[in-house]
């Protein structure tokens, strides 16, 4: 499924969205350069339409989804310039972090500056219950984040754990951008419910092929080198479940070690062929198609509109999709 598919009749307004994206970001003329890097080297632009589609289950009137959308990508843009310098990522979207192309005190400042700007956006939202909904995101956020990374390189952590986190760190703002959706336009609250639902289940997917992506992808694929999880001690499920298997795991354990020990500047290809060989990849596919399920068991409840179809096939998509 290509980028543009994935927004069905909302192409059009996800085009306005696009636009107030650009606009929303003017400022200072160094920040406004290093957040348009990032904005210019595109996305899935997932949390927009979400919202977008949530909006079709009330009045939908794309000047009251506006704001809530933007906002939502903001947030998630600023996320991503900050994961870079916490990660030391050099590539994202197959173009150069904002912490590569200038520095990390640079990329920090943008990140601040579009988060400040998500804010400003959302100050246009007169419904007080979207501020606290997306205050909570946030804060769940961070925490998510922080969780990353005081587990680097912890090899013995639950599976429970790793789900925790990533419903903190991915989930969540996925979750409430289907929900913010109905809400701004005054749908039923059992239809913005089951809009979280939907949104939490996948949400919840669409992380763990994120991190199965990180191992079976390759750069052209997902626009930065595979294994960089591993590299930066991210421990993800695939991982969790290959230590699960005793015939490799003092082997992998050995070569997680060896790359924390280099700080991860060392070939991590012996690693990610001892995680692939093992069952680890397919139980988290596995895991991720069960999240698909209750998400399309939330949508099921959902009325019966057109738009339904888009989200069924975009929750199909997050489990099949190669970048």
């Amino acid at each position: 499924m290509k980028r543009l598919d994935i927004f069905g009749t909302l192409r059009k307004d996800m085009e306005y969205i696009e636009r107030e994206l650009f606009r929303s970001i003017e400022g200072n003329e160094l920040l406004n350069e290093t957040s348009l890097h990032l904005l210019k080297a595109g996305g899935k632009r997932l949390r927009p339409v979400f919202v977008l589609m949530g909006g079709k289950f009330g009045d939908y009137e794309i000047e009251s989804l506006k704001n809530v959308a933007v906002s939502l990508e903001l947030i998630h843009m600023a996320s991503l310039v900050h994961d870079d310098v916490i990660d030391d990522a050099d590539t994202r979207r197959g173009q150069l972090t904002v912490k590569s192309k200038w520095d990390n005190k640079i990329a920090m400042y943008t990140g601040d500056f579009i988060y400040a700007k998500a804010l400003l956006v959302a100050t246009q939202l007169p419904n007080p219950e979207i501020h606290q909904r997306l205050s909570k995101a946030m804060v769940e956020m961070s925490i998510g984040e922080m969780e990353q990374i005081r587990d680097f390189f912890n090899t013995e952590q639950s599976v429970r754990r790793y789900l925790l986190r990533i419903r903190r760190k991915t989930a969540l703002l996925i979750a409430v951008s289907c929900q913010l959706g109905a809400i701004a336009v005054n749908a039923d609250p059992r239809i913005s419910n089951l809009l979280y639902q939907y949104g939490y289940n996948v949400g919840m997917a669409f992380q763990i092929q994120d991190d199965l992506l990180d191992l079976c992808g390759t750069e052209k694929q997902i626009g930065k080198p595979p294994g960089n999880d591993i590299r930066q001690g991210n421990i993800t499920l695939p991982v969790i479940y290959a230590l699960q298997d005793q015939v490799i795991r003092e082997r992998l354990l050995y070569e997680i070690t060896r790359i924390h020990h280099m700080n991860g500047q060392c070939d991590v290809s012996n690693a990610i062929r001892m995680i692939k060989d093992s069952s680890g990849t397919q139980r988290a596919e596995q895991l991720a198609t069960q999240y698909i399920n209750k998400a399309l068991g939330a949508l099921a409840e959902l009325p019966d509109l057109k738009i339904k179809r888009n989200l069924k096939d975009i929750a199909h998509f997050v489990t099949k999709r190669a970048y």
